[in-house]
């Protein structure tokens, strides 16, 4: 296959750069290390696995493991930025001035769609995000759980569906928390080069022994970013000010990251019950507040908004907002997750865990410095716009039962359970004046408060779905080299019905260092309540009829959608095959390559914008549908096209004692290339190019860690290959390719004393930037918003890490 064989080209000749450049810390003594290559090999994995004892070496699917020391080596203010310098096919948008995305930032897997990844906390389903970001994805946001509070990462990078349901599509990320002992803490304060962007941030971890095994531990961590701006003066702005003579900010709004503030705990806890099981419960919390620029309103393009009119005789915005206003959009986001069950997991024939778990996600909006310019001077200059809420339920029993088969090499392990889970997702209105119509409407004036209308009566209300699932999975060592393991799952949904998944993986060891690995699994993506029920509308005045309109998106099973189309939504489907080779030597050198490919059916997006004609709305009336007299435009989710993705994971690691210290080197490369293959974006070159190019194909990560007495330095590249970005304008779409661009980040730490250890760094240490996007200017922008990296540019840091 000529994918393949590219996809292999790439991937060998990444290994001499990778050798070099790359590299994971070896003495774990230091406070910032990691551990060395050789423990992480034979690391024990959870994830993608219910037998016991598998590690990265003897899985039948790849595996990352990430360790605290490796987390903790970052200096990325969330737990999600910190996995994007570490995984290659692992990439976080910023997406300044994109309303809620600009807090709820989207992390893709082998560029598929953020909700086609499933997060697990301890092994347990971690809940969505109420938002809803591009083409109606809504995933976890995992910045919501405190990177001070995790013990280490899995990363499963297969599909999985079969044994974990829903989502698993492009892997798992099982984030354990961190259940030893003792007390730790740390501070961190860091800028940008160009003076913004200021971080600061604490965390504290205690953890003490509770009886025979169990333990309680907690963590705290706060942090507080400031904004940055990447931004010029509009042209339009400069025009304004030459014209106008009112002195206009430079620059009239911002492009860069949002002031942002979060407070989060953890706990995790463990109660032994007698000698045969034991009692447990964890859960996170998360609070944050966010405000970034959007849009300046230019006072002399605007006249919906500035003109005076007859409707507010003597009411002049330019007296209010003389050099325009940019309106602030916030957040005030919580989060929080409990779990609680009881287990036994240290039979040796049977082994089960009972559990219940809760999450919640709720996102409230505001705006600042806006108007509905409808309502004149009884507009408010600041808005409510509503709140989105998403509660997820779980019930789950496993167990595992080895049992002794003659001639297998060791009994065989069959896993089974059962899973009952209750999706909620609502929608809260906002203030009336977010979203009232006044009655300066009919004299052309903006209704709805300006910038981002907020949610009004129509669109709430609060939905729900409930699920059934069992399971098998079964596991067998056929001899001492070959190993098979087979899965099952059945799976009931409310509204749509039945699914089946199974997966089947293999594993032969031609030497006890060296051994192939194969999977074959099928897997799929519910559609969620929000994507099935929630509406995204605002409501107008026509000025020469009066009457009210409506547009916006519906949803799929609304009446007025359904009779222009719309079908109620089906589960999106994948096939994955994936393949690969894992090796390890006495001198320390380990790795593997992995192929992999991943079709997706039925992916979501959003339809097409159906006008609304007279003739239309005259055949709506007639059925009686409500509301129908009033819409104007209308799009809905759809089940609208398919994918096929292909790729190769190259991971080599690398760990030997070097003159007076030791050399740890890792290194990570990814090639993935997803192609749209039938449905509406292959009728549209234009945005299949834009879906096919928008992430850069090729991605490398690699660091070196060299550590001596109590000093310990880390270097660590991170480069992305090209991609394309686009934007439309009266003439048609543009398009603009970004090239490769590689960065650079260093460190050291200094031991001072067995309890206390110092760290400066910085990230980006080039000050490298991307190319700037040309297309963009006119609205001050520098770097494309939709960047798969960080545009700020260097950072410097310092740390101090205690222990006791």
């Amino acid at each position: 296959m000529a994918w393949f064989s590219k996809s292999c080209l790439l991937a060998a000749a990444s290994l001499t750069v990778m050798a070099a450049q790359s590299a994971r810390a070896a003495d774990d003594t230091a406070a910032a290390s990691a551990p060395s290559a050789a423990s992480e090999v034979e690391a024990v994995v959870v994830t993608g696995t219910r037998q016991i004892g598998r590690t990265q070496f003897t899985t039948l699917a790849p595996v990352d493991v990430l360790s605290r020391e490796s987390i903790q080596a970052s200096a990325a203010p969330s737990l999600a930025a910190n996995l994007a310098q570490q995984i290659p096919s692992f990439i976080v948008q910023r997406l300044p001035t994109s309303d809620g995305l600009q807090f709820v930032r989207p992390a893709t897997l082998r560029n598929l769609s953020p909700d086609q990844t499933l997060v697990l906390i301890n092994g347990k389903r971690f809940h969505r995000s109420a938002f809803l970001g591009a083409r109606g994805a809504q995933g976890p946001d995992l910045a919501q759980i405190p990177d001070f509070a995790v013990g280490r990462i899995e990363v499963l990078r297969d599909g999985a569906s079969a044994q974990y349901g829903s989502d698993a599509i492009a892997g798992v990320i099982n984030i354990m928390l961190d259940d030893k002992p003792g007390f730790s803490g740390f501070g961190q304060a860091g800028q940008t080069y160009e003076g913004d962007g200021t971080t600061y941030r604490l965390g504290a971890h205690g953890g003490v022994e509770i009886g025979q095994g169990g333990h309680l531990t907690g963590t705290v961590q706060w942090s507080k970013a400031d904004a940055t701006s990447r931004s010029r003066q509009r042209p339009d702005a400069i025009a304004f000010q030459q014209s106008s003579g009112v002195t206009v900010p430079n620059p009239v709004q911002r492009w860069g990251d949002p002031d942002l503030k979060t407070l989060q705990f953890a706990l995790d806890a463990a109660l032994p019950l007698g000698g045969a099981a034991e009692a447990y419960a964890f859960g996170t919390y998360s609070k944050t507040d966010g405000v970034n620029d959007i849009n300046w309103r230019n006072p002399a393009a605007n006249p919906a908004i500035y003109k005076p009119t007859a409707a507010f005789p003597g009411f002049d915005l330019n007296k209010i907002y003389p050099a325009g206003f940019t309106p602030r959009e916030g957040i005030h986001g919580r989060d929080g997750q409990a779990v609680a069950g009881v287990r036994n997991r240290t039979g040796e024939t049977f082994t089960w865990d009972l559990s219940a778990s809760y999450g919640e996600n709720a996102s409230r909006f505001f705006l600042d410095n806006s108007i509905n310019a409808s309502l004149g001077p009884d507009s408010p200059f600041s808005f409510n716009l509503g709140r989105l809420v998403q509660r997820e339920t779980n019930l789950n029993a496993d167990a595992v039962w080895r049992v002794p088969v003659a001639g297998l090499a060791t009994p065989l392990n069959v896993a089974f359970g059962a899973e009952t889970r209750e999706e909620t997702y609502r929608i809260e209105a906002g203030d009336p004046a977010s979203y009232a119509v006044g009655p300066g409407a009919a004299f052309g004036l903006a209704p709805n408060s300006n910038g981002f209308p907020g949610f009004s009566p129509q669109q709430a209300g609060s939905w729900s779905e409930r699920s059934y699932a069992g399971y098998l999975d079964v596991a067998a060592e056929l001899t001492d080299r070959l190993s098979l393991d087979g899965a099952a799952r059945y799976e009931h949904f409310d509204d749509f019905g039945s699914t089946w998944n199974g997966k089947i993986a293999g594993r032969y060891e031609f030497t006890p260092n060296v051994a192939l690995r194969a999977s074959f699994n099928t897997g799929f993506r519910a559609p969620t309540p929000a994507q099935l029920n929630s509406t995204s509308t605002s409501q107008g005045l026509d000025t020469v009829t009066l009457q009210l309109f409506t547009s916006g998106r519906l949803s799929p099973l609304n009446p007025v959608a359904a009779f222009l189309g719309a079908k109620p939504l089906k589960p999106e489907k994948s096939q994955t095959f994936a393949g690969g080779l894992v090796w390890r030597t006495e001198m320390g050198l380990s790795g593997s390559v992995d192929a992999y490919q991943i079709e997706v059916n039925d992916r979501f997006s959003t339809s097409p914008t159906v006008t609304v004609t007279p003739a239309i709305r005259a055949q709506l009336a007639a059925l009686g549908l409500p509301g129908a007299s009033s819409f104007t435009s209308i799009s809905w989710f759809t089940n609208d096209f398919d994918t096929r993705t292909r790729g190769v994971d190259v991971v080599v690691n690398y760990d030997r004692a070097l003159g007076p210290g030791r050399l740890g080197l890792m290194g990570a490369y990814n090639y993935n290339e997803t192609k749209v293959t039938s449905g509406s974006l292959t009728a549209s070159q234009s945005q299949r190019r834009t879906f096919e190019e928008s992430r850069p194909a090729n991605n490398l990560t690699g660091s070196a860690t060299y550590s001596v007495g109590k000093l310990q330095v880390l270097g660590r590249v991170r480069y992305y290959g090209k991609w394309t970005d686009s934007t439309g304008n009266s003439t048609g779409d543009i398009f603009q390719e970004f090239g490769a661009i590689t960065f650079v980040d260093v460190s050291a730490t200094w031991k001072a004393t067995d309890r206390v250890s110092l760290r400066v760094g910085t990230e980006n240490v080039f000050d490298t930037h991307p190319d700037e996007a040309m297309f963009q200017a006119s609205r001050g922008l520098v770097y494309s918003r939709n960047s798969p990296y960080d545009t700020n540019g260097g950072q410097y840091y310092a740390r101090v890490d205690v222990r006791f």
